[in-house]
């Protein structure tokens, strides 16, 4: 009995079909082993060379000077203070102009060239921000300052808060929005009983994704922030910070300076981890 030609062919392209997906089940396997792996030994080396100083010395006390004990206590504080004014600045314009880019921005020119122009924000170099700022504010004041370290970063976070907010009410279902409006409800009411309840989540994801993306950097706040090697309240100075602090401390050549560079790395890369790691749980949850 002669075999089928349809069957046959059928049966080559499924045997063909399953090669290719075991080929690329391999290599996708690998590349996943092969960032886990540079992950894992980079918080490795982070901890294994720092550990010496993840202490509670670490948070009570100050910068050191060269040959002494001390802590990352004043650049922990600055940078707290500087990422938690940023992040207010930012994170209200960020979400009003996201409102506006899905709630009322579906017709016209401003919507699309305002999602253009955020893209260009979003990845711009955070060492343009920097200079930007302190062509705008640091020069003409005449001093570095946390308020214009804050301002910097705040800048930093409106793109990611803007993108997020946008993308979490476009996927808010329609008929919410119409079945409110049925009962007479305003679009301000409806947006924030309805819209903004049911996109809640990602737009907090969205904000913890920015204050994990501004808690190291480092560029921006050497043109603006600049540092403090002593423990100050006074956001209209130079203040410390743990990016600027890492960078000095480990350029130096003195080696209780560089294990606190190491510590304070490790710090960084283990908060901005816990962050992404409640910021994906959040956006699972939407």
């Amino acid at each position: 009995m002669a075999a089928n030609p349809v069957l046959s062919m059928n049966n080559k392209v499924y045997k063909t079909r399953s090669m290719v997906n075991k080929i690329m089940l391999v290599l996708s396997l690998i590349a996943l082993l092969f960032g886990l792996f540079w992950l894992f030994w980079i918080i490795g080396t982070l901890v294994y060379k720092g550990a010496g100083a993840l202490s509670y010395t670490l948070f009570t006390q100050i910068t050191p000077p060269p040959g002494q004990m001390g802590g990352l206590a004043n650049a922990i504080f600055g940078s707290v203070m500087m990422v938690g004014v940023g992040t207010l600045i930012g994170t209200p314009i960020g979400i009003l102009a996201g409102t506006y880019l899905a709630e009322y921005g579906q017709r016209g020119w401003l919507a699309p060239a305002t999602r253009f122009l955020n893209d260009v924000l979003l990845s711009a170099p955070s060492i343009i921000i920097g200079l930007f700022i302190y062509a705008v504010y640091v020069y003409q004041v005449g001093h570095y300052s946390g308020w214009a370290g804050a301002i910097a970063l705040s800048i930093l976070v409106i793109p990611v808060v803007v993108r997020t907010t946008d993308n979490m009410l476009m996927l808010v279902p329609n008929s919410l929005r119409e079945a409110a409006v049925a009962l007479g409800c305003p679009k301000w009411r409806m947006i924030m009983m309805v819209s903004y309840r049911a996109a809640r989540s990602g737009i907090i994801t969205g904000v913890l994704l920015a204050v994990a993306r501004i808690a190291g950097e480092t560029a921006p706040l050497l043109f603006t922030a600049l540092s403090n090697q002593f423990m100050s309240w006074d956001m209209n100075a130079p203040m410390a910070n743990l990016p600027v602090v890492i960078f000095q401390f480990a350029a130096s050549p003195f080696p209780d300076w560089n294990t606190l560079a190491w510590a304070g790395a490790a710090l960084i890369t283990l908060l901005v981890l816990a962050i992404n790691i409640i910021a994906r749980n959040l956006f699972r949850q939407q």
